[in-house]
């Protein structure tokens, strides 16, 4: 999926979108050299483990062949015979190592990436019967570094087996001296330290593989930007989308704020610039609750609807502020600011009480 893109354009790292949606195409960041070593270890410790007893067994089981050939009996039923017990007696001789050698295998491409079902790569290709395309995935960049990566592993690998058996080399001929449990057992020996010096190596190219393995999934999955924009718009919305809804949302808060502005029993205000409504009741609030705020343009509109419906209007620049700043819509007012609201509101009720008098 991302082989068909320009690669001048492609200036931004993947989003956590684009890598999930890479993994679902079955395009993951994984390394044929871990999987490889982790295949050697497990042979390794198979023959650690196993090795001797089953070459002694091996021996034990197949003598016969070698010792005494006159005494098998190759009629139908013995060559059948044979046959069975032939096939049992390797199976139960290979079985612990060949477990041992599937769980490594396994444990190598776990160790890399959790496991992915996709069934991208089960689809057809026609691109993948183009000559052209064909000529370019064997002698291009990948091609070529993956020939050269197999051939420095195999120089590298190659000496140092040579630098292992070398010294050994007197050991190897006296060989043919011994019994052939004897042999079995020098010869699973030898494996062991063969192995282990080459899995010395190959831990080195796995791991710098498993990095430019990763190196390159992050590369070719790399975005443009137009590609972040519409990757964030479908994932969070047209921005002018947004901003227009979160606009009507905010007039309709408004609306309904302005709607409970002549329920007000007092509006404290800045003069200009902050104005905030308070609604009291004795006996059914334990404090003034805020119904209404607005600083500027909103404030100018809230005293306004104040004067339109006969809404006392108190001038208390320090008070308007803090209060402003402090509560919220359908909020009670903080205990901090009792005592000077409570002023406004007794000002305010004995002013109403006069205007009633008179």
């Amino acid at each position: 999926m991302a082989d068909d893109r320009d690669d001048s354009q492609r200036t931004e790292e993947p989003t956590q979108r684009r890598l999930e949606q890479a993994e679902e195409h079955g395009d993951i960041a994984k390394s044929t050299e871990v999987t490889a070593f982790a295949g050697l270890l497990g042979a390794t410790l198979a023959i650690a483990i196993f090795g001797r007893s089953t070459a002694e067994d091996f021996v034990r089981a197949f003598r016969m062949f070698l010792e005494q050939p006159d005494q098998i009996a190759l009629d139908s039923t013995g060559a059948m015979a044979l046959f069975h017990g032939t096939l049992w007696s390797l199976a139960g001789l290979v079985a612990p190592i060949v477990a041992v050698l599937v769980c490594s295998g396994l444990a190598g491409h776990l160790l890399q990436h959790r496991p992915v079902f996709s069934a991208e790569r089960l689809k057809p290709d026609l691109a993948k019967l183009s000559l052209l395309k064909g000529f370019k995935r064997m002698f291009g960049l990948d091609g070529m570094s993956n020939l050269a990566k197999g051939v420095l592993k195999l120089l590298i690998v190659g000496s140092v087996a040579w630098t292992t058996l070398w010294p050994m080399r007197g050991a190897l001929e006296g060989l043919l001296t011994q019994s052939p449990a004897g042999i079995a057992s020098d010869i699973s020996d030898l494996v062991i330290r063969l192995m282990i010096s080459a899995l010395a190596v190959l831990a080195v190219v796995a791991l710098l593989d498993y990095m430019l393995q990763r190196y390159r999934f992050r590369e070719r999955n790399r975005m443009s930007r137009q590609e972040v924009k519409e990757e964030f718009r479908q994932s969070e919305g047209d921005p002018a989308i947004k901003a227009r809804i979160k606009q009507i949302r905010a007039e309709k808060s408004r609306r309904r704020m302005m709607a409970q502005v002549p329920e007000a029993t007092v509006i404290i205000t800045n003069p200009t610039h902050f104005a905030v409504a308070l609604k009291y009741e004795s006996g059914k609030m334990a404090a003034p609750i805020c119904v209404a705020k607005g600083m500027d343009s909103l404030a100018l509109r809230i005293r306004e609807v104040g004067e339109d419906n006969e809404i006392p209007i108190v001038e208390n620049p320090p008070l308007a502020r803090a209060l402003y700043a402090s509560v919220e819509l359908d909020e009670a007012v903080p205990p901090e600011h009792y005592k000077a609201v409570a002023q406004v509101i007794g000002y305010v009720i004995r002013l109403t009480g006069q205007m009633r008098t008179n």
